[in-house]
Protein backbone atom coordinates (compact mmCIF):
# COMPACT_ATOMS: atom_id res chain seq x y z
CA UNK A 1 0.00 0.00 0.00
CA UNK A 2 1.11 3.48 -0.96
CA UNK A 3 2.39 5.79 2.10
CA UNK A 4 1.57 9.07 3.39
CA UNK A 5 2.03 10.18 -0.01
CA UNK A 6 -0.18 13.15 -0.92
CA UNK A 7 1.00 16.33 1.06
CA UNK A 8 -1.35 19.05 0.73
CA UNK A 9 -0.38 22.85 2.16
CA UNK A 10 -2.01 26.09 2.68
CA UNK A 11 -1.12 29.13 3.76
CA UNK A 12 -1.57 32.95 3.52
CA UNK A 13 0.46 36.31 4.96
CA UNK A 14 3.63 34.93 6.17
CA UNK A 15 3.33 31.60 4.39
CA UNK A 16 6.13 32.24 1.87
CA UNK A 17 8.74 32.51 4.29
CA UNK A 18 7.45 28.80 5.74
CA UNK A 19 7.30 27.54 2.39
CA UNK A 20 10.89 28.26 1.55
CA UNK A 21 12.39 26.23 4.53
CA UNK A 22 9.96 23.28 4.00
CA UNK A 23 11.33 23.23 0.71
CA UNK A 24 14.97 23.80 1.89
CA UNK A 25 14.73 20.52 3.46
CA UNK A 26 12.44 17.78 1.16
CA UNK A 27 14.91 15.49 -0.46
CA UNK A 28 15.77 15.06 -4.09
CA UNK A 29 13.47 12.37 -4.99
CA UNK A 30 10.81 12.86 -1.96
CA UNK A 31 8.52 9.96 -2.41
CA UNK A 32 5.16 12.27 -1.84
CA UNK A 33 4.01 14.50 -4.27
CA UNK A 34 3.33 18.50 -2.71
CA UNK A 35 0.26 20.57 -3.42
CA UNK A 36 -0.06 24.37 -2.31
CA UNK A 37 -2.32 26.89 -1.60
CA UNK A 38 -1.07 30.44 -0.82
CA UNK A 39 -3.30 32.86 -1.12
CA UNK A 40 -2.76 35.80 -3.61
CA UNK A 41 -4.09 38.28 -5.72
CA UNK A 42 -6.41 37.44 -8.41
CA UNK A 43 -4.97 39.39 -11.06
CA UNK A 44 -0.93 39.00 -10.04
CA UNK A 45 1.76 37.23 -11.45
CA UNK A 46 2.55 34.35 -9.51
CA UNK A 47 6.29 33.67 -9.33
CA UNK A 48 5.99 31.23 -6.91
CA UNK A 49 7.41 27.91 -8.68
CA UNK A 50 10.35 29.79 -9.33
CA UNK A 51 11.28 30.70 -5.56
CA UNK A 52 10.79 27.32 -4.67
CA UNK A 53 12.61 25.95 -7.48
CA UNK A 54 15.85 28.30 -6.44
CA UNK A 55 16.01 27.31 -2.57
CA UNK A 56 14.65 23.59 -3.03
CA UNK A 57 15.97 20.32 -4.53
CA UNK A 58 12.93 18.97 -5.81
CA UNK A 59 10.95 20.68 -8.88
CA UNK A 60 7.79 22.79 -8.49
CA UNK A 61 5.21 24.77 -10.92
CA UNK A 62 1.73 25.48 -12.11
CA UNK A 63 0.14 22.32 -13.14
CA UNK A 64 -1.76 21.93 -16.13
CA UNK A 65 -5.94 20.93 -15.64
CA UNK A 66 -5.74 17.52 -15.83
CA UNK A 67 -2.00 16.89 -15.76
CA UNK A 68 -0.83 13.50 -13.88
CA UNK A 69 0.23 13.43 -10.18
CA UNK A 70 3.99 12.44 -10.02
CA UNK A 71 5.96 12.23 -6.44
CA UNK A 72 8.57 14.30 -6.32
CA UNK A 73 6.85 17.20 -7.42
CA UNK A 74 5.19 20.52 -6.08
CA UNK A 75 2.26 21.61 -7.64
CA UNK A 76 1.08 25.50 -7.09
CA UNK A 77 -2.42 26.71 -7.35
CA UNK A 78 -1.99 29.59 -9.94
CA UNK A 79 -3.90 32.90 -9.35
CA UNK A 80 -7.41 32.79 -9.41
CA UNK A 81 -8.19 28.61 -9.63
CA UNK A 82 -9.02 26.36 -7.38
CA UNK A 83 -6.23 23.57 -7.07
CA UNK A 84 -8.19 20.42 -7.10
CA UNK A 85 -7.28 16.98 -6.65
CA UNK A 86 -9.34 13.84 -7.92
CA UNK A 87 -7.38 10.45 -8.39
CA UNK A 88 -4.44 10.26 -10.35
CA UNK A 89 -4.77 13.69 -11.51
CA UNK A 90 -5.06 17.27 -10.54
CA UNK A 91 -7.71 19.52 -12.23
CA UNK A 92 -7.74 23.65 -11.84
CA UNK A 93 -11.40 24.89 -11.73
CA UNK A 94 -12.63 28.63 -10.71
CA UNK A 95 -14.84 27.35 -9.02
CA UNK A 96 -17.06 29.30 -6.35
CA UNK A 97 -14.85 31.42 -3.75
CA UNK A 98 -14.13 30.01 -0.50
CA UNK A 99 -13.55 32.38 2.56
CA UNK A 100 -13.54 34.92 -0.31
CA UNK A 101 -10.58 33.40 -1.93
CA UNK A 102 -9.32 31.02 -5.39
CA UNK A 103 -7.58 29.59 -4.81
CA UNK A 104 -9.28 28.11 -1.15
CA UNK A 105 -7.17 25.96 0.94
CA UNK A 106 -10.39 24.41 2.16
CA UNK A 107 -10.97 23.37 -1.20
CA UNK A 108 -8.17 22.11 -1.92
CA UNK A 109 -7.54 19.83 1.25
CA UNK A 110 -11.30 18.64 0.81
CA UNK A 111 -11.16 17.36 -2.70
CA UNK A 112 -7.86 15.27 -1.08
CA UNK A 113 -9.68 13.92 1.69
CA UNK A 114 -12.19 12.77 -0.87
CA UNK A 115 -9.43 11.48 -3.23
CA UNK A 116 -6.71 9.40 -1.25
CA UNK A 117 -8.65 9.01 2.25
CA UNK A 118 -5.74 8.18 4.76
CA UNK A 119 -2.68 8.69 2.69
CA UNK A 120 -3.46 12.70 3.08
CA UNK A 121 -1.15 14.71 5.02
CA UNK A 122 -2.76 18.64 6.04
CA UNK A 123 -0.21 21.21 6.92
CA UNK A 124 -1.13 24.64 7.91
CA UNK A 125 1.42 27.39 7.59
CA UNK A 126 1.26 31.20 8.94
CA UNK A 127 -1.74 33.43 7.71
CA UNK A 128 -4.91 34.84 8.86
CA UNK A 129 -8.23 34.10 10.14
CA UNK A 130 -8.96 30.32 9.86
CA UNK A 131 -8.48 29.17 5.99
CA UNK A 132 -7.23 25.66 6.40
CA UNK A 133 -9.56 24.63 9.70
CA UNK A 134 -12.23 23.50 7.65
CA UNK A 135 -9.96 21.41 5.18
CA UNK A 136 -7.71 19.89 8.40
CA UNK A 137 -11.43 18.91 9.72
CA UNK A 138 -11.96 17.20 6.47
CA UNK A 139 -8.91 15.30 6.14
CA UNK A 140 -8.99 13.60 9.90
CA UNK A 141 -12.35 12.64 8.90
CA UNK A 142 -11.23 10.73 6.29
CA UNK A 143 -8.31 9.48 8.12
CA UNK A 144 -5.06 11.52 7.02
CA UNK A 145 -3.27 13.40 9.21
CA UNK A 146 -2.89 17.25 10.32
CA UNK A 147 0.24 19.35 11.07
CA UNK A 148 0.65 22.95 11.42
CA UNK A 149 3.20 25.53 12.07
CA UNK A 150 3.92 26.26 15.39
CA UNK A 151 2.05 29.66 16.34
CA UNK A 152 4.71 30.92 18.23
CA UNK A 153 6.97 30.68 14.75
CA UNK A 154 4.51 31.66 12.50
CA UNK A 155 4.67 35.81 10.93
CA UNK A 156 0.34 35.62 11.60
CA UNK A 157 -0.57 32.88 13.69
CA UNK A 158 -3.80 33.08 13.38
CA UNK A 159 -4.06 30.36 10.89
CA UNK A 160 -2.45 27.57 12.74
CA UNK A 161 -3.78 29.23 16.32
CA UNK A 162 -7.88 28.45 15.18
CA UNK A 163 -6.73 25.23 13.39
CA UNK A 164 -5.01 23.75 16.84
CA UNK A 165 -8.39 25.21 18.66
CA UNK A 166 -10.42 22.84 16.71
CA UNK A 167 -8.65 19.86 18.12
CA UNK A 168 -7.54 17.94 15.26
CA UNK A 169 -4.02 18.49 14.96
CA UNK A 170 -1.50 15.68 15.01
CA UNK A 171 1.91 17.53 15.69
CA UNK A 172 2.89 20.95 15.48
CA UNK A 173 6.15 21.91 14.59
CA UNK A 174 8.57 24.88 13.55
CA UNK A 175 9.03 25.70 9.72
CA UNK A 176 12.13 24.77 10.01
CA UNK A 177 11.25 21.15 11.69
CA UNK A 178 8.39 20.46 9.55
CA UNK A 179 11.01 18.46 6.45
CA UNK A 180 12.00 16.42 9.19
CA UNK A 181 8.78 15.42 10.09
CA UNK A 182 7.00 15.20 6.55
CA UNK A 183 10.00 12.99 5.63
CA UNK A 184 8.96 10.51 8.49
CA UNK A 185 5.67 10.62 8.24
CA UNK A 186 5.44 9.68 4.59
CA UNK A 187 7.44 6.80 5.12
CA UNK A 188 4.57 5.11 7.77
CA UNK A 189 1.76 3.12 6.27
CA UNK A 190 -1.39 4.90 6.21
CA UNK A 191 -4.22 4.23 8.72
CA UNK A 192 -7.21 2.60 7.70
CA UNK A 193 -9.51 4.46 5.29
CA UNK A 194 -12.94 5.83 6.82
CA UNK A 195 -16.05 6.11 5.07
CA UNK A 196 -15.92 9.22 3.45
CA UNK A 197 -18.92 11.86 4.48
CA UNK A 198 -21.31 12.37 1.98
CA UNK A 199 -21.25 15.77 2.22
CA UNK A 200 -17.35 15.90 1.74
CA UNK A 201 -18.40 14.46 -1.85
CA UNK A 202 -20.97 16.76 -2.73
CA UNK A 203 -18.68 20.05 -1.16
CA UNK A 204 -15.84 18.40 -3.22
CA UNK A 205 -17.68 17.72 -6.68
CA UNK A 206 -19.36 21.74 -6.12
CA UNK A 207 -15.81 23.22 -6.19
CA UNK A 208 -14.87 21.22 -9.10
CA UNK A 209 -17.98 22.39 -10.57
CA UNK A 210 -19.22 18.49 -11.32
CA UNK A 211 -22.53 18.99 -9.14
CA UNK A 212 -25.44 17.92 -10.32
CA UNK A 213 -28.92 18.95 -8.97
CA UNK A 214 -29.04 17.42 -5.76
CA UNK A 215 -32.31 16.44 -3.74
CA UNK A 216 -33.05 18.69 -0.68
CA UNK A 217 -32.98 15.72 1.44
CA UNK A 218 -28.98 15.75 0.48
CA UNK A 219 -28.08 19.15 0.50
CA UNK A 220 -25.18 20.58 2.54
CA UNK A 221 -26.48 22.09 5.95
CA UNK A 222 -29.70 23.62 6.59
CA UNK A 223 -30.59 26.89 5.94
CA UNK A 224 -30.28 29.79 8.24
CA UNK A 225 -31.61 33.16 8.30
CA UNK A 226 -28.03 34.85 7.05
CA UNK A 227 -27.66 35.60 3.67
CA UNK A 228 -24.61 35.05 1.32
CA UNK A 229 -22.57 38.21 1.34
CA UNK A 230 -21.13 37.46 -2.60
CA UNK A 231 -24.31 36.32 -4.30
CA UNK A 232 -27.38 37.24 -1.65
CA UNK A 233 -28.67 33.49 -1.56
CA UNK A 234 -29.36 31.86 1.50
CA UNK A 235 -26.52 30.56 3.39
CA UNK A 236 -26.56 27.05 4.80
CA UNK A 237 -24.83 26.18 7.83
CA UNK A 238 -23.03 23.21 7.79
CA UNK A 239 -22.03 21.91 11.75
CA UNK A 240 -19.10 19.70 12.31
CA UNK A 241 -17.36 18.76 15.46
CA UNK A 242 -15.70 21.57 16.52
CA UNK A 243 -16.68 23.54 13.52
CA UNK A 244 -19.35 25.65 12.06
CA UNK A 245 -19.36 26.70 8.05
CA UNK A 246 -21.45 28.18 5.99
CA UNK A 247 -22.00 27.70 2.14
CA UNK A 248 -24.89 29.60 -0.15
CA UNK A 249 -26.70 27.15 -3.22
CA UNK A 250 -24.39 29.26 -5.25
CA UNK A 251 -21.45 27.28 -3.58
CA UNK A 252 -19.59 30.11 -1.83
CA UNK A 253 -18.19 29.03 1.55
CA UNK A 254 -17.83 30.82 4.52
CA UNK A 255 -16.27 30.03 8.29
CA UNK A 256 -17.82 31.75 10.99
CA UNK A 257 -14.42 34.27 10.88
CA UNK A 258 -14.70 34.30 6.96
CA UNK A 259 -18.84 35.47 7.15
CA UNK A 260 -17.71 37.78 9.82
CA UNK A 261 -14.64 39.85 7.68
CA UNK A 262 -17.22 39.37 4.42
CA UNK A 263 -19.99 40.89 5.97
CA UNK A 264 -17.30 43.98 7.44
CA UNK A 265 -16.49 44.52 4.05
CA UNK A 266 -20.21 45.01 2.92
CA UNK A 267 -20.93 47.44 6.55
CA UNK A 268 -18.12 49.27 4.95
CA UNK A 269 -19.26 49.80 1.49
CA UNK A 270 -22.97 50.57 2.91
CA UNK A 271 -21.62 53.01 5.45
CA UNK A 272 -19.00 54.39 2.68
CA UNK A 273 -21.71 55.13 0.34
CA UNK A 274 -23.82 56.87 2.93
CA UNK A 275 -21.46 59.21 4.14
CA UNK A 276 -20.64 60.33 0.57
CA UNK A 277 -24.20 60.99 -0.11
CA UNK A 278 -24.11 62.71 3.18
CA UNK A 279 -21.75 65.56 2.23
CA UNK A 280 -22.92 65.87 -1.17
CA UNK A 281 -26.23 67.10 0.36
CA UNK A 282 -24.33 69.34 2.49
CA UNK A 283 -22.88 71.08 -0.48
CA UNK A 284 -26.19 70.81 -2.00
CA UNK A 285 -28.02 72.77 0.97
CA UNK A 286 -24.91 75.19 1.75
CA UNK A 287 -25.32 75.76 -2.33
CA UNK A 288 -29.29 76.82 -1.50
CA UNK A 289 -28.80 78.24 1.88
CA UNK A 290 -26.84 80.89 0.42
CA UNK A 291 -28.85 81.47 -3.09
CA UNK A 292 -31.66 81.60 -0.68
CA UNK A 293 -29.86 83.78 1.69
CA UNK A 294 -29.01 86.28 -1.39
CA UNK A 295 -32.83 86.57 -2.73
CA UNK A 296 -33.68 87.65 1.25
CA UNK A 297 -35.78 84.43 1.41
CA UNK A 298 -35.24 84.18 5.51
CA UNK A 299 -37.66 81.11 5.63
CA UNK A 300 -35.92 78.82 2.84
CA UNK A 301 -32.50 79.71 3.75
CA UNK A 302 -33.22 78.56 7.54
CA UNK A 303 -35.02 75.58 5.88
CA UNK A 304 -31.83 74.52 3.80
CA UNK A 305 -29.48 75.29 6.92
CA UNK A 306 -31.39 73.01 9.24
CA UNK A 307 -30.62 70.50 6.25
CA UNK A 308 -27.27 71.34 6.03
CA UNK A 309 -26.57 70.77 9.69
CA UNK A 310 -28.45 67.99 10.05
CA UNK A 311 -26.40 65.97 7.06
CA UNK A 312 -23.22 67.32 8.26
CA UNK A 313 -23.84 65.93 11.69
CA UNK A 314 -25.26 62.44 10.05
CA UNK A 315 -21.80 62.35 8.07
CA UNK A 316 -19.57 63.16 11.02
CA UNK A 317 -21.71 59.74 13.04
CA UNK A 318 -20.91 57.66 10.39
CA UNK A 319 -17.48 58.37 9.83
CA UNK A 320 -17.28 57.57 13.65
CA UNK A 321 -18.71 54.08 13.05
CA UNK A 322 -16.34 53.53 9.99
CA UNK A 323 -13.13 54.42 12.09
CA UNK A 324 -14.41 52.24 14.60
CA UNK A 325 -15.52 49.02 12.18
CA UNK A 326 -11.89 49.45 10.32
CA UNK A 327 -10.12 49.13 13.59
CA UNK A 328 -12.22 45.86 14.36
CA UNK A 329 -11.95 44.20 11.04
CA UNK A 330 -9.68 40.95 9.90
CA UNK A 331 -7.26 41.96 7.11
CA UNK A 332 -8.47 40.48 3.99
CA UNK A 333 -7.63 36.81 3.04
CA UNK A 334 -5.12 37.71 0.51
CA UNK A 335 -2.64 39.23 2.90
Amino acid sequence: MAGHDIIVIGGSAGAIEAMKQVCQGLPEHFPAAVFLVIHISPTSHSVLPDLLRRVGHIPARHPKDSEPIKPGTIYVAPPDMHLLLQPGHVILRRGPHENRTRPAIDALFRSAAVAYRSRVIGVVLSGLLDDGSAGLIAIKSCGGLAVIQEPEDATWPEMPRNALAHDHVDYKVKAADMPALLRRLVAEAPGPMPPIPNHLILEASIAAQEAPLVPEHLQVGRPSRLSCPQCGGVLNEVSEPGSTRFRCQIGHAFTAEALLAAQDDELERALESARRMHRERVVLFRRMQEKSEAQALTHAAARWRAGADESEQAARVIEDALRNLRKATPAPANG
